[in-house]
């Protein structure tokens, strides 16, 4: 049984940015309505939006930000080493985008595939050398490369495993493909810390599922799985890293799931009135951003947005940024520069506008990259221009 524990602003698909010619379109919303299975405890969305249309033309890629390149860089020693995984390993990444994290695998002299829906991205990818299939994984496609190539020995989906709609589908696909010593590795954005640091914004269309370990655990052992370690890792604001293997694998599990299975039920995820409470604590830090931006703007400060990933469409629609708020946002995405955000069609710019046009104030939009952003932009703060940070917490450096 589902039931209905908190309500986010309508919006459009969070990456579905527009060219010029398309701002005069109006694009469609819809509900950003979150549910918590009774049973369970799993959090989720019930608005599916076709694949289809949120995947094709991907534009966030992995490779423009320094801390992801060196995040999985040292993602990928961390495997090798604790795992034991040798040279000509087969690795088969799902949701590979540009292929940052095979590139490492490859170094190591592993093989690498790349499984991603987005075309270009895919074929991109293909032309470096790292093999991409441009398609979406499902039980077919790892039989197939089961039978192609062999199995598995690593199967890492980073920042997707909460985008799939059919979640049994998508794991009988890596029973079918995964060696029988091999692992799955995933990443996604944790339950955990999305309520602990109020990360509303990491609800969009894209993340079907809100993770936390106390449903996963139950759920792999459910399709034959078996999760045998987790632990919390830094990126997009706090996130968890799952290993599993298939049911009755070599590999203990170790006492981390117990560890925060105990913390989730201490914190009271499992229970909707956790969430109507996290929703207030959302609009009150709505409030707070709200009104330091219009007294800003009666005191006619310029302020634009630095970063357009996927949360800022939801950040912006939920506390009513527009372009009557901010002027533009830079992307340092090359796939991004020259669009214009989703719905709200504010354009999105180069670093280089901050010099043509500089703001008094910068809204980082990309607030987990806020130290990396801040470092590299120490002319502007120089020449007086100053930060908006606005979560987890709402500062002004």
């Amino acid at each position: 049984m589902l039931e209905l524990v908190f309500e986010l602003t309508p919006t459009p698909p969070a990456n579905e940015f527009v060219r010029e010619s398309k701002i005069g379109e109006t694009q469609h919303c819809f509900p950003l309505d979150v549910y918590q299975c009774l049973h369970c405890g799993h959090v989720q969305l019930l608005t599916a939006i076709q694949p289809e249309t949120l995947f094709r033309e991907y534009v966030y890629v992995s490779g423009t930000s320094p801390v992801f390149v060196n995040h999985f860089r040292s993602y990928a020693e961390s495997i090798i080493q604790d795992y034991g995984i040798l040279e000509d390993s087969l690795i088969v990444e799902i949701g590979s985008n540009d292929g940052t994290l095979l590139s490492f695998f490859k170094e190591k002299g592993m093989r690498v595939l790349g499984i991603d829906p987005a075309t270009i991205i895919a074929e991109r990818t293909a032309s470096i050398g790292i093999e991409t299939i441009a398609h979406f994984f499902d039980e077919q496609l790892g039989r197939e490369i089961h039978q192609e190539r062999g199995p598995a020995s690593v199967i890492p989906a980073n920042n997707v495993f909460a985008h799939v709609d059919d979640l049994i589908g998508f794991v009988s696909g890596i029973r079918e493909l995964l060696a029988d010593d091999g692992i799955f590795v995933f990443e996604v954005s944790y339950l955990l810390d999305v309520y602990e640091k109020t990360l509303f914004d990491m609800t969009y269309h894209e993340h079907l599922s809100y993770h936390s370990v106390t449903p996963l655990k139950s759920f792999f052992q459910s399709q034959g799985l078996q999760l045998i370690h987790v632990e919390r890792v830094d990126t997009h604001g706090g996130s968890l890293r799952g290993i599993v293997q298939k049911a009755g694998g070599f590999r203990e599990t170790n006492d981390s799931i117990r560890k925060l299975v105990d913390l989730e039920l201490k914190l009271g995820l499992n229970k909707p009135g956790t969430w109507v409470k996290f929703k207030e604590r959302v609009d009150k830090k709505g409030q707070e951003l709200m009104e330091l931006l219009k007294l800003l703007k009666k005191k006619k400060k310029n302020i634009s947005g630095y970063g357009a990933p996927a949360k800022s469409t939801t950040l912006m629609y939920q506390y009513g940024i527009d372009s009557d708020t901010i002027d533009y946002i830079v992307d340092d995405s090359p796939w991004k520069q020259t669009l214009f955000s989703p719905g709200l069609h504010i354009p999105l710019v180069s670093s280089s506008m901050l010099k043509r046009r500089p703001p008094d104030y910068l809204l980082i939009l990309a607030w987990n990259f806020a130290e990396s952003i801040m470092d590299n932009l120490k002319g502007f703060a120089e020449a007086g221009g100053k930060f908006i940070v606005p979560l987890p917490d709402l500062h002004v450096i």
